[in-house]
């Protein structure tokens, strides 16, 4: 069995975004040579998730009222987790929508449904941030 292991790096100019990255998946799978296996994909900090879902504006948006509704950023001082930091929201955000996703892989390609598509989803941004991705097989 091989394994291959790759970081893509962001910095997210707003608190809160979603960055499509079946491409870089897609790429680094290519690059492992991996045929047949498993890839991991999964953010290095706890303010921020990845997902798999449609690359639909309107869906993105339904996320974020779901979000604010649930774990809304503001006012600040109803998270006891604030203190230094005023992120106590992105972490109850990234409980709600997971930390990790794995991923078939099939003939060296994503073996996705219609529609479906990897996101890297940021919290807390305005800094840098790292996400893992592992990928083993044949």
């Amino acid at each position: 069995m091989k394994s291959y292991r790759k970081e893509l790096w962001f910095h997210l100019p707003s608190r809160r975004g979603l960055v499509n990255i079946t491409d870089d998946v897609q790429k680094a799978i290519d690059e492992s040579g991996i045929r047949e296996g498993l890839c991991l994909v999964n953010p290095m900090h706890i303010t921020a998730s990845v997902i798999i879902n449609d690359d639909e504006s309107g869906l993105h948006r339904d996320f974020e009222r779901l979000l604010e509704r649930l774990a809304p950023e503001k006012p600040y001082d109803q998270y006891d987790h604030n203190g230094y930091e005023d992120n106590g929201d992105a972490h109850c955000k990234r409980q709600l929508f997971g930390r990790e996703v794995v991923c078939a892989v099939t003939r060296g390609k994503l073996d996705f449904g219609p529609w479906e598509q990897i996101f890297y989803y940021e919290f807390d941004g305005k800094r840098d941030k790292r996400l893992l991705i592992k990928i083993i097989g044949e």
